[in-house]
């Protein structure tokens, strides 16, 4: 086994990894002590709901709340622990546990995985994300429990955990009702704890230290002290979390589905949630089909970009969003260089940038075509659809229970290669220096655009 391992790529250990883990949950969720009615599911259920867990998307054709035992939400929490941290994160740490040496190869895994510069301090760095992970979840059960333990008792404790792991894994799965977090949408401890939670998971661990350093360091607590990436991404961050926000607010300013009974704080309250929950949390607060096109069309583009590397959210990831679209504005401007934040971006990160853009766009469009040819539903919902399950959001216009056997394929496969897709080209990309011919091939002039 461990010869087979060894021949492995580091790509092919984290897909082959994510596989494993979702078809051990799909088994597991597969028997009866999972199901709430003590019946065992369709496999195709079971397998839908592991890898929807695992890949951290919230999409489900059978409700969490009632259709599982409370040993089949466990396990379902537990798929999302994992595929919030990375399959190599959660088995570094296990080892760290069990006294374990983390071998060069198990470094060079956790670089790859986390797009990391260097090894130096790897199992430091490893502590440090297990450490945070589990506080932040920690303290946003706590607050959870001040709203679910007074609603629901006893059982508000489960609920909160559940909750804050799902949230902070960006993941969108809960347990409180069959309509996602609708019931709590004019509730302020549910808004900003959410909130809090999958903005904190989706920023990414690399920019939680360089915070940490700043605010620590007297003499650097300047924004110009930070690095080139967490720049971008608290910049991108910002942008798309408050412009959504207004764009939502303007579009849905007069929906009586949504926030046109609404007070003006609740309609600020509402239309802010919805931007930072398609960053790819998935968490609904309004049922997604009643939003205006407008709003549906701007939810597709934020699901798209999603959150920022190294973290537990989804998407193209908002540097590689920020990265093609400088490239293209210094190419208008006939510019000989990328820069941004005065430095220079490399041609290696702008060639990730564009790979990871064109697999995902790929993915999304390939998913789309194959939906419409097995399903009849209109054009939008399926596009909101495939959308959520390539950038692992979970937010659906009320299409997923409509599936039929082809259709829960095609979503299933969707998140799969949504999820390991942009991990696996930003580890090629670390992993492999590139060919370098001896003699070039001869330039030839061509014609775009």
């Amino acid at each position: 086994m461990k010869r087979i391992i060894k021949r492995l790529s580091t790509t092919q250990i984290i897909l082959a990894g994510f596989l494993m883990i979702i078809l051990i949950g799909s088994v597991l969720l597969s028997l009866p002590l999972s199901s709430a009615n003590g019946k065992a599911v369709p496999y195709v259920d079971a397998l839908f709901t592991s890898t929807t867990a695992t890949c951290v998307t919230g999409l489900v054709t059978l409700p969490t709340v009632s259709a599982w035992s409370t040993f089949g939400q466990a396990v379902i929490l537990i798929l999302i622990q994992i595929g919030g941290l990375g399959v190599i994160t959660v088995a570094a740490g296990i080892m760290m546990i069990l006294g374990k040496r983390i071998g060069i190869d198990n470094r060079i895994l956790i670089q790859d995985s986390f797009n990391l510069n260097s090894m130096s301090g790897m199992v430091k760095f490893i502590k440090k994300v297990l450490i945070g992970t589990f506080t932040v979840e920690a303290i946003g059960a706590l607050l959870y429990m001040t709203v679910f333990v007074p609603d629901f008792g006893l059982k508000g404790i489960w609920i909160s955990v559940f909750t804050s792991v799902s949230a902070f894994c960006n993941a969108g799965i809960d347990i409180i009702s069959e309509n996602s977090l609708c019931d709590y949408a004019l509730n302020p401890v549910v808004n900003i704890t959410t909130s809090f939670l999958i903005i904190t998971g989706g920023l990414g661990f690399v920019v939680w230290w360089d915070i940490s350093g700043i605010l620590t360091n007297k003499n650097r607590r300047r924004f110009r002290f930070l690095t080139l990436h967490s720049k971008i991404v608290l910049l991108v961050t910002a942008v798309l979390i408050f412009g959504g926000a207004t764009l939502f607010f303007v579009f849905e300013y007069n929906n009586p589905l949504t926030i046109g009974n609404c007070s003006l704080a609740e309609k600020i309250e509402v239309s802010l949630f919805q931007s930072v929950t398609t960053r790819t949390a998935g968490f609904a607060t309004v049922a997604q089909e009643n939003l205006t096109n407008a709003s549906s069309v701007l939810s597709l583009l934020l699901m798209f970009i999603g959150g920022s590397p190294a973290g537990t959210a989804g998407g193209i990831k908002t540097v590689t969003f920020l990265v093609i679209f400088v490239t293209a504005l210094s190419a208008v401007r006939n510019k000989k260089t990328v820069d941004l934040f005065n430095r220079q971006i490399s041609e290696k990160a702008i060639k990730k940038a564009v790979a990871v853009f064109v697999t995902s766009f790929t993915v999304m469009f390939v998913s789309t075509l194959l939906l419409c040819t097995v399903s009849d539903g209109a054009f939008l919902d399926i596009l909101y659809e495939t959308v959520s399950a390539t950038a692992t959001v979970g937010l659906t216009r009320n299409f997923t229970s409509t599936l039929g056997l082809l259709g829960k394929l095609i979503i299933i496969l969707t998140m799969y290669f949504g999820r390991v897709g942009p991990i696996s080209l930003a580890v090629a990309f670390n992993s492999k220096k590139g060919s370098e011919n001896i003699i070039a091939n001869p330039v030839e002039e061509i014609s775009v655009g």
